[in-house]
């Protein structure tokens, strides 16, 4: 399902942590790509500099660039206090997007969204697409997001468009600035041996490849399928998609083609023919299927009620993580733990010290009113200690089915590679 000719690319916010790997992620397959931004990092491919609220500016960009395909990656970091700046960028300069790709003929947008427009404050388990954003966004960059998605979505179709919208969880890897720098300010801070709530909440994590790895299937597919390639799809729905095994290794369910051999007092005639199919790791044996019920978004009925266009890219909304949920508070002690070992400290061999997460709302609650009080920005919020405690991971099986997404990179190695990172860059930013 490759795009029958190669796509232009102008990668809207090229020059953030998202779209820069996006466009590395090009140039590596030897795409055209542009980069339209409000600040110059890089200086491999042609630039843009523009105000993405103004339609003139990014049309000027399209039209320079020659683009066939937008990836809008664009938006403020969360967590600023500025409600104005995200209603700017993600609204205001979205909706400018979109009629800059209408008025140019440009036939393809893809749009970073995220995984929190749907986030309320409570548990999210093993979510899928069909949850709608919360009637009260959590704070203004989500709800400016999921204004956004909205846009993007209804503009499907319109004027020869099609527009698709991607919801990745937890970003990290080289070149982030946040989740890696707040854990590292912790760190240095002496305060790793405090936890807010018991770490038994499931949280979704991204690594920065594997989302670029989405955007640019999601561009290469973004088209009308033909009835052919939508019948092959839901008849792959029939087959069990194989477990994520980036971290945890292979596994393997017996079956009655392959299993262990089991206990016995005399083994079977076929005793080595059984135990040499389930020691052979390249032996699949007859597919698994897949067992759906009336509650799955691709069960036969949620598909006849949708008539079958989630199975196309075009109009639809993905989630993108990395497969692997973990508890929460595992990945700032693996952080944690690799800071100590690189500056040969101790600082992880502290006791524990869990709060429940009813006393950390109210020690949040009195630092915020402090920080206000000193004319500060506060570190502890009550919004941190919700994010700390809740289950948040989300159903990725229609981007692996749609999309042909699969994580290129696992958690265990996507966390080496990004504390690696950081490592370094400390060193090189300690010696300039």
């Amino acid at each position: 399902m490759s795009a029958s000719k190669r796509d232009i690319y102008l990668v809207i916010g090229g020059s953030g942590f998202l779209g820069r790997h996006i466009v590395e992620a090009l140039l590596a397959r030897g795409d055209i790509v542009s980069v339209f931004d409000i600040v110059q990092r890089y200086h491999d491919v042609p630039f843009y500099s523009g105000d993405i609220s103004e339609e003139g500016q990014v049309g000027d960009a399209l039209r320079k660039s020659g683009a066939t395909c937008i990836i809008h990656t664009a938006s403020p970091p969360h967590g600023m206090d500025d409600p104005a700046l995200y209603w700017k960028v993600n609204v205001d300069g979205t909706k400018a997007v979109i009629a800059a790709a209408v008025a140019n003929s440009v036939p393809k947008l893809v749009y970073t969204s995220s995984a929190g427009v749907v986030f309320h404050g409570d548990n999210l388990i093993d979510i899928d697409e069909r949850l709608l954003p919360p009637a009260k966004a959590m704070d203004a960059y989500n709800e400016s997001k999921a204004k956004a998605e909205r846009m993007v979505l209804e503009a499907n179709g319109e004027g020869g468009l099609y527009t698709v919208a991607l919801r990745p969880a937890g970003l990290f890897g080289p070149g982030d600035r946040q989740l890696i720098a707040g854990l590292y300010e912790v760190y240095e801070n002496n305060q790793t041996h405090f936890q807010i709530g018991d770490n038994t909440n499931l949280f979704d994590w991204t690594y920065i490849t594997n989302a670029a790895h989405a955007h640019l299937l999601a561009a290469d597919r973004l088209r009308p399928y033909t009835p052919e390639e939508i019948a092959k799809v839901k008849e792959d729905l029939h087959i069990a998609l194989p477990y994520i095994n980036r971290t945890t290794g292979d596994r393997r369910m017996p079956t009655s083609e392959c299993r262990p051999l089991g206990p016995y007092v005399t083994p079977p005639p076929n005793a080595e023919q059984i135990t040499a199919k389930w020691n052979d790791l390249s032996y699949t044996g007859v597919p698994r299927p897949a067992v759906r019920s009336r509650f799955d978004q691709l069960s036969d009925a949620a598909l006849a009620r949708e008539d079958d266009n989630q199975l196309q890219v075009a109009g639809q909304v993905f989630f993108i993580t990395n497969g692997e949920p973990m508890y929460f508070w595992d990945v700032p002690r693996i952080a944690w733990r690799f800071f100590d070992e690189h500056f040969g400290t101790n600082k992880t061999k502290r006791s524990l010290i869990s709060l429940p997460r009813e006393v950390g709302m109210v020690l949040a609650g009195a630092a915020e009113w402090w920080a206000w009080l000193m004319g500060r920005q506060p570190g502890f919020t009550r919004f941190r200690v919700t994010f700390s405690c809740v289950w948040r991971f989300h159903n990725i099986e229609k981007a692996r089915r749609v999309l042909g997404y699969e994580p290129q990179v696992g958690m265990e190695e996507g966390l080496k590679k990004t504390l690696e990172w950081w490592v370094a860059d400390k060193q090189k930013t300690a010696k300039a």
